[in-house]
Order: structure tokens, then sequence, then C-alpha cells
């Protein structure tokens, strides 16, 4: 089954992998100040651990011959307003790939599926509960 994208026009065609909808948005999302990472989710982290790379980690993309929906799992630093950081990282996402693609961003659905607690801010926690 080809699940590529192609756009015919009047010299050939262009296909568009799925793939590379995947790099442009992963590299968008994580631009965004506030997002630590991609979740991958349980199968992606097994995935990891027996060391083979997983191309697709936190993103989800549904491709149509014009159109695109992504979902994104994504990490977000703590003491960032989840809601600005979401709706950045969709409009980063959006013009990302609708430039560099052509296709319609028709969706980008932002998944939040953890906090990341930077160690720094551990140890300050730490040393304020000792004293």
């Amino acid at each position: 089954m080809d699940e590529n994208t192609t756009m015919i026009n009047e010299v050939g065609e262009v296909k568009i992998a799925p793939e590379v909808v995947n790099i442009i948005a992963s590299l968008a999302a994580t631009e965004v100040k506030g997002v630590a990472g991609m979740s991958g989710g349980f199968t992606d982290d097994i995935a990891e651990k027996f060391g083979m790379k997983s191309s697709n980690k936190g993103i989800k993309v549904q491709l149509g011959e014009e159109e695109v929906v992504i979902d994104l799992f994504l990490i977000l630093e703590y003491g960032f307003r989840i809601p600005e950081v979401a709706w950045e990282v969709q409009q980063n996402v959006k013009k990302a790939v609708e430039t560099m693609t052509g296709l319609k961003v028709v969706e980008v659905n932002i998944h939040v599926q953890g906090i990341n607690i930077l160690k720094e801010q551990k140890e300050e926690e730490t040393v304020k509960k000792t004293k």
C-alpha cells in the first residue's frame, strides 16, 4: 500500500512520504520554548531499549491527497503555561508543514503526556526542604 501523498503538476509528480511530514513537524514542535521533547509511548520506548530508532516518536500523521492531520504527543517543561505552549506549537507546526510540503494542515492536535522538571529545580527543592 502506497501511503505517500502524490501531487501532479505539468512537469511530473511529487511524492511526499509520511516520514517527511513527521520530521518537519517534530523539528517545528521542539523549537518552541517550553517543549522538553516528544513522548513516543510504550511501544516506542520498548523499541529504543532494543536499540531501534523510532522515526515517528511522539507523532501520528494522517495524510490525505492534499491535506494532513497531525497528532503530537509532547512532554513540556515545568513552569510554562500549557495552553500557550500548545497554541504556539500548533501554529509553528502548521506553518512549517504547509510551507515546506504544500499540503493543507487541517488539524494539529496536541496531547500533553508529561511535564519535565529540570534537575536543577529538583536540587533547589531538596535544598529548601533540608533548611
